[in-house]
């Protein structure tokens, strides 16, 4: 495994953890103090949400780059299934708006299942044919996409993927060679299984994202622990990703009304110390 107990170059910041991702949350640090705070703090790089980009985004890329850090991401897709899915053309912006950011992935949160069907078999369906129809486009930007299995709560209304498997079962049936995976702490920290299917992820692995699960956690999406703070081996699940061959960076991205209260500068130092001690 890595030592990050003196290095954080690996360490990137997700822009949700400030809460950038839902209006009305957070401090409403713009963007360019973010950057300025994570460069101070030795962040190596940043991952940003749509909402924030607007037409700026070859504009945000350059002021990431030019603090000395990497973009290394941008969430996410729109819905490719289920009620609130995008159209095409918002799929296909959202490709652009990675490429134009300098991002080498794009995140997809696939979305909850189709109208009127039973299952998962018809979404699955559907998710690969929409995910194939945009592999090649993202790969003509240089734009890998980056499928997020969720935690099975979440089934229904934002995802039909639960575990890395299905995650995998989808990048194999569509074969694209920029498509892989995502893992987040707080949606795999529970699969006894993960390890073993890591060993064949190997070489898709795309993201791997730091938070923590916390004992008695009060809200499904809102109440993300911070790293240290819960119950997840992320020891272990670092181990097991890195053991995959990974070697990208960590991205901490924590939903949580708790952090967002607070002054984004000392979220910021948690979030270092945190890094370099339990992660």
């Amino acid at each position: 495994m890595r030592d990050f107990a003196r290095d954080t170059s690996a360490l990137a910041l997700n822009t949700a953890t400030l809460g950038h991702n839902l209006d009305g949350h957070g401090m409403g640090w713009p963007v360019e103090r973010v950057i300025d705070a994570c460069a101070e703090r030795g962040f190596g790089g940043i991952v940003f949400w749509r909402r924030e980009i607007a037409a700026r985004a070859q504009e945000i890329g350059d002021r990431v780059r030019a603090a000395g850090m990497r973009v290394d991401g941008l969430c996410r897709t729109p819905y490719l299934t289920g009620r609130e899915a995008g159209t095409e053309a918002e799929v296909r912006a959202s490709i652009d708006m990675a490429a134009g950011l300098g991002a080498p992935v794009l995140t997809i949160v696939t979305g909850g299942t189709e109208p009127g069907t039973l299952g998962l078999e018809p979404s699955l369906d559907r998710l690969a044919e929409r995910v194939a129809a945009h592999a090649d486009y993202a790969a003509g930007q240089g734009v890998a996409l980056a499928l997020e299995p969720l935690n099975p709560m979440f089934g229904g209304n934002r995802t039909v993927l639960f575990t890395l498997r299905d995650a995998l079962e989808v990048c194999d049936r569509i074969g694209a060679p920029n498509l892989g995976v995502a893992v987040d702490v707080y949606h795999v920290w529970w699969d006894r299984t993960l390890a073993a299917t890591l060993q064949e992820a190997r070489g898709r692995v795309l993201g791997y994202h730091l938070c923590d699960w916390l004992e008695d956690t009060a809200h499904m999406l809102l109440d993300r622990g911070m790293m240290g703070d819960g119950v997840a081996d992320l020891k272990a699940l670092r181990a097991a990703v890195e053991g995959a061959g990974y070697t990208g960076p960590c991205e901490v991205e924590v939903f949580s009304k708790h952090w967002w209260q607070r002054d984004p500068a000392e979220v910021l130092d948690v979030i270092v110390e945190r890094f370099r001690t339990v992660c």
